[in-house]
C-alpha cells in the first residue's frame, strides 16, 4: 500500500511563517501514522489568499513569491528527510513578469524531484495574476513500496480531461491535486471520472471549512473486479472539518487492472482527435480574458 496523506489544514492566511509551522506539525501527524506522501492544499504559502484588484495591492501580493531554494521550503525538504516522508508543499513562486501558482514534490531523502506550475490558471479570477504553467510532468517517487510514477495537477486543472490523460500518457500512477475551492457533487465527480478514464488514482487535498468546504478525497481507479464486476473506487471522502486524512493505494491491485483492462491508453485514437488542439474556441466559449493561444494559456 501507498499510504498518502491529505492535510485538510486551515491557514493561518498570507501568513507564511505561520503556514510552515502549521505545515510542519501536520508532517509530524502524518508520519506518526505510516505516510508515504502528504499532499498539502493549494499555495499553502500564503493560505491561498486573493489577489487585490488595485495595482499598489496587486504588486505587494505578487512580493509575496519566493524562489525554489528559499528557506520556506527548504524547511520543508529537511522536514521530509527528517521524517523519511514525500511531500507535495504549494507556493507562490517568484517567475519572470508574474509568479506562479507551484507545486513541488519533495522525495523522504529531501531531495526535489518535481516542480510543477498550474497549467489551467483561473484568468477569469485572482489568478490573472499568475504566469500558468506550459506542461505536465511525470517523476518516478522512491517509497517504501519501491518507485511510483506520479504526476501533479493544482485545483483548476480538474476541469479539463486532457490534463490527467496526459500525465496518464507520460505514464502517472497516482496524480496528486492540491486545491482550492468549494467542491460540488460535479466537481468530485470530476476526480472520480479522470481517476476511472484513466485508471490512475488520484488524491486531493482540500481547505476545510470555513474557508471552503473541505471534502478532501481519494480514488484508487480500479473500478471493475478481477472477475468483471462493478467496484466502487472511491477510497475516502472527507467532511468539512479540519483534519489528517488517510487514503491507501493499493499499487499492486491497480497496476494488476491496468494491465487488463480497457481504459487509459489501451483503445485510444489519437489520429480522430485533431480537434483537440484547435487554437480558437467556437464563438460560445470565446472570453476576453481569456489568455488562450497555445500551450494552454
Amino acid at each position: 500500500m501507498l499510504r498518502v496523506a491529505l492535510l485538510q489544514i486551515a491557514s493561518a492566511g498570507a501568513d507564511p511563517t505561520a503556514n510552515l509551522n502549521r505545515g510542519l506539525d501536520a508532517l509530524e501527524t502524518a508520519a506518526a501514522s505510516g505516510a508515504d506522501v502528504a499532499v498539502f492544499p493549494e499555495l499553502w504559502q500564503i493560505g491561498y489568499q486573493p489577489c487585490p484588484d488595485d495595482p499598489e495591492r496587486r504588486r505587494a501580493w505578487q512580493a509575496q513569491a519566493i524562489e525554489p531554494t528559499d528557506p520556506w521550503l527548504k524547511t520543508f525538504q529537511d522536514q521530509a528527510r527528517r521524517l523519511d516522508l514525500a511531500v507535495v508543499v504549494t507556493y507562490l513562486e517568484r517567475w519572470p513578469g508574474a509568479p506562479r501558482n507551484t507545486a513541488a514534490l519533495t522525495d523522504r531523502a529531501g531531495c526535489q524531484v518535481a516542480t510543477y506550475a498550474k497549467v489551467h490558471t483561473c484568468d477569469f479570477s485572482m489568478e490573472a495574476a499568475l504566469t500558468p504553467g506550459d506542461g505536465f510532468g511525470v517523476a518516478a517517487l522512491d517509497t517504501r513500496c519501491g518507485p511510483v510514477q506520479v504526476g501533479m495537477m493544482i485545483c483548476y486543472d480538474r476541469e479539463f480531461p486532457e490534463s490527467a490523460r496526459i500525465l496518464m500518457l507520460e505514464g502517472a500512477e497516482v496524480i496528486f491535486v492540491p486545491n482550492a475551492c468549494d467542491l460540488t457533487e460535479d466537481r468530485i465527480g470530476q476526480f472520480r471520472s479522470r481517476a476511472f478514464e484513466n485508471m490512475t488514482a488520484v488524491a486531493m487535498a482540500n481547505y476545510p471549512s470555513p474557508q471552503y468546504n473541505g471534502r478532501s478525497c481519494a480514488f484508487d481507479g480500479v473500478a471493475v473486479t478481477a472477475d468483471g464486476q462493478a467496484r466502487d473506487h472511491r477510497i475516502i471522502e472527507a467532511g468539512s472539518e479540519p483534519a489528517v486524512l488517510w487514503a491507501d493505494v493499493d499499487l499492486d491491485l491497480l497496476r494488476d487492472y491496468r494491465a487488463r483492462e480497457t481504459w487509459g491508453d489501451a483503445y485510444r485514437k489519437p489520429c480522430a482527435y485533431q480537434p483537440l488542439i484547435r487554437e480558437r474556441p467556437r464563438p460560445s466559449f470565446i472570453r476576453n480574458d481569456s489568455r488562450r493561444n497555445g500551450l494552454g494559456r
